[in-house]
């Protein structure tokens, strides 16, 4: 740490992102999808707009939440869009919970929360979760507070039905509601028709994962259109081009290319609750995730020795350290024989 760092951030703790690695492994660590982006993301990226790299991106980004807007049935207005859903949640929680506000979120949840709660000075209440991990929709009901909450909560995949959803956002209606439905896809639609019932929802969600774009960083926010122009003024006083040209373009062809990217998802999902069903054949304890990735435990084996082992056969799975969770791996849904390829090196190790 140097002796310029403001002293604001001198006990920061970051977010740690899933290692990423050049080497030859099976890569279930990050929760990216194994298919690549459809192929009218390839057709839109063409010569001529990589000729036109020269120039800055649009910072209005009239095609891409035209685009969105389409899918969503919401008006432009209604949409921000920034790099990646962290960029979102982040202009979201400085905006609107920043500087002294409170924000409360789950215990167990999206590793960022906490982290933008630090770097914006949020007074920020952690709920934790039932004993079975899922969120009690109680916990935030009525409790004059902006909250954030991830559905699918990750990462234990668990959700909430867009009726307890509805009853958090109705009652704080002095409060943003901020659902980070990064995982949603893998489910069902998610609460965004909410937004043309309540002025204090905001619903966030990203291309990286069930678009194949990650490597291309744009997520996107749903809400009022009040709360929009509030988080557009943030962009434009901090980055006004905050999406690159190449990123608008890929994200706005993927977004309206239902059939390839529904097609996708369904096979992911199959895959899901097939690997659940053999890990469970093999006792291991696996929550009811309804996102692209399986939370899991063995009494057999500690989640820390496995993640070594499986690491040691060239797979990647994610392990946190976190009390109640540390012995549980999350393993994202890769390609079915990636999958088999796990389940079999599972089996080798803890069956000996």
């Amino acid at each position: 740490m140097s002796s310029f760092l403001s002293k604001n951030y001198e006990k920061l703790v970051p977010y740690v992102p899933g290692e990423q690695v050049n080497t030859k492994v099976i890569k279930l660590n990050t929760n990216e999808s194994p298919f690549p982006p459809s192929p009218k993301v390839l057709q839109a990226l063409s010569e001529d707009v990589i000729n036109r790299l020269n120039l800055y991106s649009d910072p209005e980004l009239k095609e891409l939440r035209s685009a969105i807007a389409e899918q969503f049935s919401v008006t432009p207005d209604m949409v921000f869009c920034g790099n990646g859903s962290d960029d979102v949640l982040a202009f979201a929680i400085m905006g609107f919970c920043g500087h002294g506000g409170s924000l409360a979120c789950p215990e167990i949840s999206y590793g960022f929360y906490p982290v933008y709660a630090d770097i914006f000075g949020v007074e920020l209440e952690q709920i934790p979760l039932k004993d079975d991990f899922s969120i009690n929709a109680e916990d935030y009901t009525g409790i004059n507070k902006n909250i954030v909450i991830a559905n699918p909560n990750a990462p234990t995949g668990l959700v909430l039905s867009n009726d307890e959803v509805e009853k958090i956002v109705s009652s704080n209606p002095d409060n943003l509601v901020i659902i980070d439905e990064a995982y949603m896809a893998f489910c069902g639609k998610g609460c965004s028709e909410l937004i043309k019932k309540y002025k204090n929802l905001l619903v966030v969600r990203t291309f990286s994962k069930s678009h194949s774009l990650a490597g291309l960083r744009v997520g996107f926010g749903i809400a009022d259109k009040e709360i929009i122009a509030d988080l557009n003024k943030l962009k434009y006083s901090f980055n006004p081009y905050n999406i690159n040209t190449l990123s608008i373009k890929a994200a706005a062809a993927a977004i309206a290319d239902n059939d390839y990217y529904d097609d996708k998802i369904a096979r992911i999902v199959e895959v899901r609750e097939k690997t659940i069903a053999e890990l469970r054949a093999l006792g291991f304890n696996c929550t009811e995730s309804k996102a692209n990735f399986i939370f899991a435990s063995s009494d057999k084996i500690s989640a820390g020795e496995l993640y070594a082992r499986l690491r040691e056969k060239g797979i990647l799975v994610r392990h946190f350290s976190k009390p109640k969770i540390e012995n549980y791996l999350r393993i994202t849904v890769g390609a079915a024989q990636d999958m088999e390829t796990l389940v079999s090196a599972i089996k080798e190790i803890t069956e000996g």
